[in-house]
């Protein structure tokens, strides 16, 4: 079974990239509800190493893009050069053209670049002079941003933090896991042979994104996905502390992030229906980003899943 595959997928990949089980487990649901995933953390804690696993284990090229004050839109997407041997202008494809892309800080790059960036992420595709031309069918993009050191960046616009399908905060590992980190780095150094990749085709990725999407979901979780949304537009009817804290709700982008992403939840858990815990589970990366705090919420330090947390406790599951 495709399920019984990606479990496999998963095991071996936490046991590659220690210490960040959540990390793994929300690529891996991007991946599975064709979506893009937006990490924040500090440098060194496996996120280029988590995509370039990935990438070992399907079918698909991978590239890693450091972004910087002076990327300028064509060394993402590509340009017209010309070849003088025919005297015409070929079109030479950037790096976006990848299955698997790591866009490293995307916000130290100016606007113009983001745009592009994510152009290609909404649309999959790009614009080169006047021509489009359509991205690889499996196109996954996880973009980074550093906490620290905001000197110099170009934080992105709400809208276009709305393009993400998921927002993941990373934090430091445990002392076990540091330790397990330790030893698989020693290990690889010393060219000991480590587990065999688990191998995915991308008919496979398609098939079992076809298999989220037929997952059962009752009529009460799909009103209660409704609820959650509509709660974050209309705060006031729950309480007044959360409508001192929202200036703007979610759009109907989220829910249908969170439909997708509950699905997939279910489905990489083995079950063939969603309940209201996987709604639950997936509404911190997928709502986080989306809200728009007021001002006397960031002034009293409220964090968004201080605000998901409570929307989760107010808004009945039934």
């Amino acid at each position: 079974m495709l399920t019984s595959t990606f479990q496999r997928l998963n095991t071996y990949l936490d046991s590659q990239v220690i210490g960040q089980p959540d990390l793994v487990k929300q690529l891996l649901i991007a991946l599975l509800a064709d979506g893009h995933i937006l990490v924040e953390g500090p440098p060194g804690l496996a996120k280029t190493r988590a995509v370039k696993v990935l990438s070992d284990c399907i079918e698909g090229s991978f590239h890693r893009i450091q972004f910087t004050p002076d990327l300028l839109p064509a060394d993402l997407t590509g340009t017209d050069i010309f070849r003088p041997e025919t005297g015409e202008f070929t079109f030479q494809p950037g790096p976006i053209f990848n299955a698997l892309v790591l866009a490293d800080e995307i916000n130290r790059a100016p606007a113009k670049v983001q745009a592009a960036m994510l152009e290609a992420m909404a649309e999959k595709q790009i614009t080169a002079g006047r021509e489009t031309y359509s991205l690889p069918e499996l196109f996954l993009v996880m973009a980074t941003q550093n906490p620290i050191e905001q000197e110099g960046t170009y934080p992105l616009p709400e809208a276009q933090l709305d393009r993400f399908l998921l927002q993941l905060n990373v934090d430091y590992p445990d002392e076990a896991s540091e330790l397990e980190i330790l030893r698989l780095n020693r290990g690889e150094a010393m060219g000991i042979d480590k587990p065999e990749a688990v191998q995915i085709s991308q008919r496979e990725i398609f098939s079992a994104r076809q298999e989220v999407l037929k997952i059962h979901m009752a009529e009460e979780v799909e009103h209660y996905i409704i609820r959650l949304t509509m709660a974050t537009r209309q705060p006031e009817r729950y309480s007044d502390q959360l409508d001192g804290w929202l200036q703007l709700g979610v759009s109907p982008r989220a829910t249908l992030a969170l439909d997708r992403c509950a699905r997939a939840h279910a489905w990489l858990c083995g079950r063939d229906f969603v309940t209201p815990e996987d709604v639950q589970q997936m509404a911190y990366p997928v709502l986080r980003h989306r809200l728009l705090l007021s001002y006397e919420a960031q002034a009293e330090g409220i964090a968004a899943d201080t605000i998901v947390s409570q929307l989760i406790a107010q808004v009945a599951c039934a």
